[in-house]
């Protein structure tokens, strides 16, 4: 690489795709996650600091908001949602929810976490909300 050129930052659906995918929003290549839901320091890759953006409660509230809409809200437009017992209804519907939260949430903060980069939202700009300035 010419040392006179800096390395593109790529477009914000290109850092989301990547962080879909569970990988460093900067590179492509390294691995976002190192356990479950385990954001790695830095990546193996390129070396960027992934620790530094505050994923918090967002993909735990986009997770909820699509899982909602996709599966819960069509689910009361068949009949037996309200005609079977309640038992029937919870066992039947709470495991396919379950499955779906968990497979969608480190997705979600991956994506998360790739649009906190594209947007260049990092941890030390907490103290610009007005929430967190009265602490």
């Amino acid at each position: 690489m010419d040392p006179m050129t800096a390395p593109q930052r790529p477009g914000f659906l290109t850092a989301l795709n990547r962080g879909l995918k569970g990988r460093c929003p900067a590179c492509g290549e390294g691995k976002l996650f190192w356990r479950y839901l385990k954001v790695e320091p830095t990546c193996p890759a390129c070396a960027h600091d992934l620790a530094q953006y505050p994923a918090d409660d967002g993909p735990a509230y986009f997770t909820i908001l699509i899982v909602g809409h996709v599966i819960v809200a069509p689910l009361l437009l068949f009949p037996f949602i309200w005609q079977a017992p309640v038992a029937v209804v919870l066992a039947s519907t709470l495991l396919p929810l379950t499955g779906a939260t968990l497979l969608l949430l480190p997705r979600i903060k991956g994506a998360f976490i790739g649009g906190l980069y594209a947007l260049g939202v990092k941890e030390k700009d907490s103290a610009m909300h007005t929430a967190d300035a009265a602490d």
